[in-house]
């Protein structure tokens, strides 16, 4: 699997990336051995970018997968996690639920979520995260969701991110976030390596072509887009279908569904164009696909592999479904 460059860093990602939120029980249970199967299966197609947080499970993800990845050679594969939400245990998690879904997440109630963007919260968690993982460096370090915490994500988080770069610890750095605002401000304001993009560059929302991708390729910086699929909409339009985990509104169902058929007469599941589009842009180092089982991490695997046609990127631009300035 095609391997690119992050920015002026020396880490390498594969274009398809393991998304390992789904394996931190996202919405419901995943079996310990499935998660395992799940990371198993990447390895064999090829993935070695594996991406994580605290926030995903209140650690499991981080602890899964690091089980998952410690027996592989540790230069073979990449692994980002993210700081900005740091866990701090509950006194009386003994009593708490078995569960908890407030964020999402179907685990023990045994730790509470609380913003951290402060230095020495960064710092808290990546030494939280290594441990969880039980590796000794992290290579991609996120802010995760900054969104209302910019002065403090710029001001101190950030600056100790690249001293935590500069002592070894942390390979590149960067922010990942649903909107492209504060993102286009990482690319343009700091030393950022990355940023994580999710949801804003798909074949419904191209709002990182206005500013963010000119920024990062005029730059140098790189871009790893998540979302591809809208959380649902694209890849099964169809009524009920979610749309940035919301009922999709009819004119967007309707999009999909043209989409669709200009994908499908050209023998492309709309599914596979919607994973490649981001990969059209020279800025877009990989997707990152979430996934909960084997047969999701080989089904994303094939629909990279499914070959697509400029002649269909110029068709959804002939019928006003993609922008003629960009692809």
């Amino acid at each position: 699997m095609r391997r690119n460059r992050l920015g002026n860093s020396a880490v390498e990602v594969t274009e398809l990336s393991f998304g390992a939120a789904a394996i931190g029980n996202l919405f419901t249970a995943v079996e310990p051995a499935q998660a395992a199967a799940a990371v198993d299966a990447a390895w064999e197609e090829g993935v070695r970018y594996f991406d994580t947080a605290p926030h995903y499970g209140l650690g499991l993800s981080e602890r899964r997968l690091g089980e998952a990845l410690r027996a592989r050679p540790r230069d073979s594969y990449v692994l980002s996690t993210k700081v900005g939400r740091v866990l701090d245990p509950l006194p009386d998690a003994g009593s708490a639920p078995s569960e908890e879904l407030s964020e999402g997440f179907a685990v023990p109630a045994t730790h509470r979520r609380r913003w951290d963007f402060s230095a020495a919260g960064v710092r808290r968690s990546i030494e939280d995260s290594l441990e969880r993982l039980g590796l000794d460096r992290i290579d991609i370090a996120y802010l995760h969701d900054p969104d209302d915490h910019a002065e403090a994500a710029f001001q101190e988080a950030y600056p100790e991110l690249e001293k935590l770069r500069a002592e070894g610890l942390i390979g590149a750095i960067g922010a990942g976030m649903n909107q492209t605002a504060m993102l286009t401000r990482f690319v343009r304001d700091t030393d950022a390596d990355v940023v994580l993009c999710a949801g804003r560059l798909t074949l419904l929302d191209q709002s990182a072509l206005s500013a963010l991708l000119p920024e990062a390729a005029a730059r140098g910086r790189s871009v790893v887009v998540g979302g591809v699929f809208n959380s649902g909409l694209l890849a099964d339009p169809r009524p009920g279908a979610t749309y940035d985990y919301a009922a999709a509104p009819l004119t967007l169902l309707d999009r999909a569904l043209r989409l669709k058929a200009v994908t499908e007469g050209h023998g492309v599941p709309l599914r596979a164009a919607a994973l490649h589009y981001p990969l059209t842009q020279p800025a877009v180092a990989g997707v990152l696909v979430g996934t909960r089982s084997p047969d999701e991490v080989r089904d994303a695997a094939a629909l990279l592999r499914e070959p697509v046609p400029d002649e269909l990127w110029d068709e959804l631009r002939e019928a006003g479904l993609l922008p003629e300035n960009g692809n």
